[in-house]
């Protein structure tokens, strides 16, 4: 079957990794998670666009912990026949001499207003390649640097150049979420170049192309940027390719980094919030950057009891993620009855996984982010006596982990353990679970059926965050340290509390796990166990004020108005 090309303007989206199944480990995390919910957002829009990216056959990886909270992991091995349709197109691209062919494969994303859109997997599992090559598109962040270079010359430049064999040649926008794929701002100059020497680009060469692509960064670590030594660079895309780059300011101290070759190259260039904005200009000051904060596919991510909820009380809600504001007329014993359910759904999944038989009328803390040491899972144990007396004073509570380290990350590992260890100290003090294999089926449950989000980043290291976007669809307040999009969507006492104050620049640990215990101590849990109706006021106006703003609807529309140029001739 040949893919039909629309004449309309287009998008082409590039990203390293995009979560759309949970039978398809084709993510690690929020950045993945973002790209399918901008997609599917896509798709109930109508938006013209096309996806780009890595097959990752083996995936991410699977997580197994031992009853010490010791993780190992395994291949994500899954089978693309079952859920994507092979293509008869082909294209190559050059790494380090070598012609290196790529097959597509296509999943198409249907919108809720009918919207269609396609998004291609690149794939170098075909016999012409050797079997080096057609490894490349196994492994999700696996490898060493060199193989991530290479799997980015895949992305970026194998990537357009599978687009121009299916038949797209010309787009709007080019958008590079993160610098996975900044490479392809080198294929649009060679384009450009239309087989003129490389060193004859001129500025007017440089600013077409720029008007062409868009930028999203999504950390505000700057050891998080993708970078490879000259050497390593040189080796992989060619000196001839590597010295048209140096022109772009993209290669600082003997490096190539892939951040600045996409800043250097697009007309518009955003954080994913405006603290993450602020962030990035004093890691970038030569650069503007905007700010679109991020949001997430509400139908994907609310709770079937909700859902059923949604669409009893606000009619349009789906097409229009903005008539969630109407949740303020739903009255509160339905939110609570339906909130009930899907608690129950969670505490059931939880006994499935852990044989562990939770209350469901004690209170539930949700805690479910990427392992890595920044996002503290352990940080609301850092005084297991203070809690031992909250539980004590007040009332019961229950707290369900989940998250993956990266298994290079002995920091995150080790984190992993810390928290069984505490759980273990804790006894029948305090009910603790951390469930392996966090991803978006068990993740549906959690942002569903917990009666608090607790998020606790290490400020200002939180570029935005989405899980607490998810949970504030369903209804579920956050408890936060003010970092990332929480600074957009707190309003205490409405939507749920902070922790700490919003003073620019780290607080303390200690400091912060006493802000953290003082809020639940003798804010949260005696409204949610003596003054249950408030409680029910905050899960209400959480949907209604955040749930309505931070979706992928919301976010998807600024980047039509502000990036995409949509309407230009």
């Amino acid at each position: 079957m040949t893919q039909s090309v629309s004449a309309r303007p287009t998008v082409a989206y590039f990203s390293m990794e995009i979560g759309l199944h949970p039978a398809m480990p084709t993510y690690s995390g929020g950045l993945g998670i973002l790209a399918g919910d901008t997609l599917r957002a896509a798709a109930d829009m109508c938006v013209p666009m096309v996806a780009v990216t890595l097959l990752h056959r083996k995936g991410y990886f699977r997580q197994h912990l031992d009853p010490q909270g010791n993780q190992w992991d395994s291949p994500a091995t899954w089978s693309p026949e079952s859920l994507l349709e092979p293509l008869p197109q082909r294209a190559s691209v050059t790494i380090e001499g070598r012609k290196v062919v790529i097959r597509p494969w296509r999943l198409t994303v249907e919108g809720v207003s009918g919207g269609k859109l396609a998004v291609y997997y690149l794939d170098t599992a075909v016999p012409e390649n050797t079997p080096w090559d057609q490894g490349l598109t196994d492994h999700l962040y696996g490898g060493d640097n060199h193989y991530r270079l290479c799997q980015e010359v895949l992305l970026g430049i194998g990537g357009i150049a599978m687009l121009r064999a299916l038949g797209y040649q010309k787009f709007h926008a080019y958008h590079m979420n993160d610098g996975h794929s900044a490479l392809l701002t080198l294929a649009l100059l060679e384009e450009r170049a239309a087989g003129r020497p490389l060193d004859s680009l001129t500025t007017e060469d440089l600013e077409s192309v720029r008007r062409e692509c868009v930028f999203t960064t999504h950390t505000p670590l700057q050891a998080g940027h993708d970078q490879f030594p000259l050497s390593m660079a040189g080796q992989v895309i060619g000196q001839d390719r590597l010295r048209i780059l140096s022109v772009t300011d993209c290669c600082p101290h003997g490096t190539l980094n892939m951040t600045l070759l996409a800043m250097f190259l697009s007309h518009y260039v955003n954080g994913v919030a405006l603290r993450h904005r602020e962030t990035a200009l004093t890691l970038y000051p030569n650069f503007p950057v905007n700010s679109i904060t991020n949001g997430v596919h509400a139908a994907t991510w609310i709770a079937r009891p909700l859902l059923e909820l949604y669409d009893r009380h606000i009619p349009g809600w789906r097409q229009d993620n903005y008539y969630l504001r109407y949740a303020v007329n739903i009255p509160l014993d339905h939110i609570l009855h339906a909130h009930a359910t899907a608690k129950q759904m969670l505490l059931n999944e939880v006994e499935r996984r852990t044989q562990a038989h939770f209350d469901p009328f004690a209170f539930t803390i949700g805690f479910a982010r990427r392992a890595t040491a920044y996002k503290r899972h352990d940080l609301f144990f850092t005084d297991l006596e203070r809690l031992g007396r909250i539980v004590e004073r007040i009332g019961p509570i229950q707290v369900v982990f989940g998250g993956k380290a990266h298994p290079r990350d002995e920091e995150g590992t080790t984190m992993i353990k810390r928290v069984f260890a505490a759980a273990a100290a804790l006894g029948s003090k305090l009910k603790v679970v951390y469930l392996e294999e966090y991803d978006m089926g068990l993740a549906s449950f959690l942002v569903g059926g917990v009666d608090l989000w607790l998020n606790n980043p290490q400020k200002p290291l939180e570029a935005s965050g989405t899980s607490g976007m998810k949970a504030a669809l369903n209804g579920i307040p956050s408890l936060s340290i003010l970092d990332g999009w929480w600074v957009e969507g707190h309003v205490e006492g409405v939507t749920g509390w902070s922790i700490g104050d919003d003073v620019p620049g780290p607080n303390s640990r200690e400091a912060d796990a006493r802000a953290l215990y003082d809020k639940l101590e003798y804010v949260v849990l005696p409204q949610f166990y003596g003054r249950p109706l408030a409680y029910a006021q905050v899960m209400r106006s959480t949907i209604a004020l955040n749930g309505s703003f931070f979706n992928t609807h919301r976010m998807l529309g600024q980047y039509v108005a502000n990036a995409y140029n949509l309407g230009r001739a």
